[in-house]
């Protein structure tokens, strides 16, 4: 019996395990977004992500909300820097995300400042 239920735990971590790689390390594609960038903002009550929209058009409607892990410092810092601005972002999409790494599962991995001029400016 207690034979049984070690192979049983060990089935579950094993099979929790694959699970946890397959969502963190798969990704579904990868592409690029360009438009203004307008919010950057850290939330969540339990789990603090970051959290951005890109505006891409003169709509609400058109516009695209990603996800920034923390780990990312750079990635991070260049939002910051270029909120307001008009930017090209370099994206990863996954099957599906924890709690903890972000409410999207768009995942910004680069940032770069385009030469389009903003309509305020």
């Amino acid at each position: 019996m207690k034979k049984f239920v070690r192979l049983s735990i060990l089935g579950i971590v094993v099979v929790l395990a694959a699970y946890f790689a397959f969502i963190y390390f798969l990704t579904y594609s990868e592409g690029y977004r360009s438009g203004e960038l307008v919010k950057i903002s850290k939330r969540g009550v339990l789990f603090k992500t970051w959290e951005g929209r890109l505006s891409q058009g003169v709509s609400e409607s058109q516009h695209f909300d990603f996800s920034v892990e923390g780990k990312n410092k750079k990635v991070l810092q260049d939002l910051k820097d270029l909120q307001g601005h008009h930017v090209k972002l370099t994206y990863i999409e996954r099957f599906r995300t924890f709690p903890w790494m972000g409410d999207t599962k768009y995942y910004v991995t680069e940032v770069e400042k385009t030469n389009q001029k903003n309509k305020l400016e």
